[in-house]
């Protein structure tokens, strides 16, 4: 799976539905190949189009319970692969990271509230 791929499955799963159009935005693609992205991976099972209740006119993108599944199981090796790596830390290079943990989940927070990228 591309990267581009993966990062639109997780995006989707970090804010729900979307359009296509601000999905290519997000993921800084044209509209186009974001097209064909999603065509892609709703041939792989992996997201769905559905009307939006609230405007007919507008189709969404959503995950499928399989493309859940995928984003969870790339989150998890994700963790597996930095226990074992901060394993190999030492105690100070841990005591940084610690540190550090506060202004990284209000960075996080700050990019989950931004919304789209133009």
């Amino acid at each position: 799976m591309s990267l581009t791929s993966a990062a639109t499955l997780a995006t989707l799963d970090r804010t729900g539905p979307r359009r296509i159009t601000d999905l290519a935005a997000v993921e800084g693609v044209t509209q186009p190949a974001m097209t064909a992205l999603v065509r892609n991976m709703e041939e792989a099972g992996l997201v769905e189009r559905r009307g939006d209740a609230s405007d007919k006119r507008v189709t969404l993108v959503c995950l499928t319970e399989a493309g859940a599944s995928y984003v969870r199981t790339r989150q998890q090796a994700g963790v597996y692969a930095f226990e074992r790596l901060i394993g190999e830390l030492t105690g100070d290079e841990i005591e940084a990271l610690v540190a550090a943990l506060p202004a990284l989940k209000h960075l996080a927070e700050l990019e989950s509230r931004e919304g789209p990228r133009q």
